[in-house]
C-alpha cells in the first residue's frame, strides 16, 4: 500500500487538524442520523448488534445486513480507487473518495429537505429509512477507508472504540517509558484524544443543527469533509507510482 502521508506528516501541525475535522464530521453524521431515525451509522458495532437482535425477524435482519454491506462496499470502493490503482501502476486517487463523501452528504441533505426520506425523527419503520441509513453507511465506509489507506492505517475517523483503546495503551506506555519512546507514546495519545473530542464536538453541533434544520444539518459535515480534503488531500503531492518512476 502506498500511503499519501508519512508517519511524520500524520502527526504534523499541518495535517493533524484534518483528522480532527473528519472525526468531527463523522460525529455530526452519527448524531443527525440518530435524530433522524434512532440509529447510529458511522460504525458497524450497532448495526451488527441489530442484525443479531432481529435474527428472528428475517426481513429486519436482512435490512440491517444491507446497511452493514453498504459500509463494507464503501470501504471496498475506496480501496479500489486508492490501493487498487497503485497496484495497477496508476496514480492513486486519494482525494476522490472524500469528495464523494461530501457530495453524498450534501445530496442526503437536499433530498431529505424535499421529503424523499419522509419525516425527520422517529424510529426505523420503512424501506426508505433503511435506504437513508445504507447511503450514509456507504459514505462512512468510504471516509474511513480513504483516511486509513492514505495514512498507512494510522488514522481512522468514523468510530471511536479503537482510538479509545489506543489512547489507553499509549498512556500506559508513557507511564513506564522515558525519552523518545515516551514522547512517541504521548504524541499517539494526543492524536487519539483529539479525535475523540472532535467526534463528540461534531455530535453536539450535529444535534444542534438537526434540531433547527433537520435533514439540512448534513450540509455541515459535508462542508467540513471538503475543508479537510482541501487541507490534506488535494493540496498534497501524491507519491509517484512504479510506472511513473520508471518512465
Amino acid at each position: 500500500m502506498l500511503a499519501l502521508h508519512t508517519p511524520q506528516a500524520v502527526f504534523s501541525l499541518r495535517h493533524a487538524p484534518s483528522w480532527f475535522l473528519l472525526a468531527f464530521a463523522a460525529g455530526a453524521v452519527n448524531a443527525v442520523a440518530f435524530l433522524a431515525c434512532s440509529r447510529f451509522v458511522t460504525h458497524v458495532t450497532g448495526t451488527a448488534t441489530q442484525i443479531g437482535m432481529n435474527a428472528g425477524t428475517v426481513v429486519l435482519a436482512l435490512d440491517y445486513l444491507i446497511v452493514l454491506g453498504c459500509f463494507v462496499t464503501g470501504a471496498l470502493t475506496s480501496a479500489v480507487v486508492i490501493d487498487g490503482r497503485h497496484h495497477q501502476g496508476k496514480r492513486p486517487l486519494y482525494a476522490v473518495p472524500l469528495v464523494v463523501v461530501a457530495a453524498v452528504l450534501a445530496s442526503i441533505a437536499f433530498l431529505g429537505t424535499h421529503g424523499v426520506f419522509g419525516p425527520f425523527g422517529g424510529d426505523v419503520e420503512s424501506a426508505r429509512d433503511f435506504g437513508f441509513l445504507s447511503i450514509l453507511a456507504f459514505a462512512m465506509g468510504l471516509q474511513n477507508a480513504a483516511v486509513a489507506t492514505s495514512t498507512g492505517l494510522v488514522v481512522r475517523t468514523t468510530h471511536m472504540t479503537g482510538p479509545a483503546t489506543d489512547l489507553g495503551i499509549h498512556l500506559g506506555t508513557a507511564l513506564h517509558t522515558q525519552g523518545d519512546a515516551r514522547r512517541v507514546a504521548l504524541r499517539h495519545a494526543a492524536l487519539r484524544a483529539g479525535k475523540i473530542a472532535s467526534f463528540a464536538s461534531g455530535g453536539a453541533i450535529g444535534a444542534i443543527a438537526a434540531a433547527r434544520v433537520e435533514y439540512a444539518a448534513f450540509f455541515v459535515p459535508a462542508a467540513v469533509v471538503l475543508v479537510a480534503t482541501g487541507l490534506s488531500f488535494l493540496s498534497v503531492s501524491h507519491p509517484r507510482t512504479s510506472q511513473e518512476l520508471a518512465s
